[in-house]
């Protein structure tokens, strides 16, 4: 049911643009973005570490724990009742410490989430900045996430505009990754220009083509 009111919406924002005509579309991939990004690839290998780090503590705990319980089964005909409860009961404890420990790291709510939105929010607030600037320097009135949960049914190459973000971001000298974005533009557009002579050169050709091979005719 979802699907089908998206699909509507979409139908019915494509019939508004259509209508328009002057509505520019612009779209991203946020994935491919951010696998060319330096920053990201920074911020994520730092996580990495953190992440690491945390899965070897837990794993140290418990190898401690599992020689507790070891040296326990060990040495159990030897101990009396009262002295196996007691230490059953601390490696009890330590096991649920650690289970603690565990779901405080790597759980729902977890540390690695915090980390993970310390790392990535300030290399999202970079897109953002970057999908303004572009948008503004591209006149689009619109910029969509292709990698996101959004029906795109098909869009030019022309239109989508990841690399540029990739290269504004990367680009730590922002007066100079705001000049490239300008010089860029005058490219696409001479190129543009070229491609629509030679289009219409094309054209005249054939017509004079044609109206010469019915001259001969006649």
């Amino acid at each position: 049911m979802k699907k089908i009111i998206f699909l509507g919406f979409l139908l019915g924002f494509a019939s508004l643009v259509v209508a328009q005509n002057r509505v520019r579309i612009g779209f991203m991939d946020m994935d491919r973005v951010l696998e060319n990004l330096n920053d990201y690839k920074d911020a994520n290998a730092a996580l990495e570490d953190k992440i690491t780090f945390w899965k070897e503590e837990i794993s140290n705990k418990q190898s401690k724990i599992d020689e507790l319980q070891k040296k326990l089964d060990l040495e159990r005909p030897l101990l009396t009742e009262e002295l196996i409860e007691e230490r059953e009961e601390d490696i009890e404890f330590e096991q649920e410490e650690l289970n603690n420990y565990q779901q405080k790291r790597f759980g729902p709510q977890g540390d690695w989430l915090a980390q993970k939105v310390v790392f990535t929010q300030p290399i999202q607030d970079k897109i953002l900045e970057a999908v303004k600037e572009i948008a503004e320097n591209r006149k689009l009135d619109y910029v969509f996430d292709r990698s996101a949960e959004i029906l795109v049914f098909h869009s030019e190459k022309k239109y989508d505009i990841s690399n540029l973000v990739v290269k504004y971001i990367n680009q730590k000298d922002k007066k100079k990754a705001r000049e490239e974005l300008v010089e860029s533009r005058k490219q696409e557009q001479n190129a543009a220009r070229q491609k629509a002579i030679e289009k219409r050169k094309k054209e005249m050709d054939s017509i004079r083509k044609a109206k010469a091979s019915q001259q001969q005719k006649n």
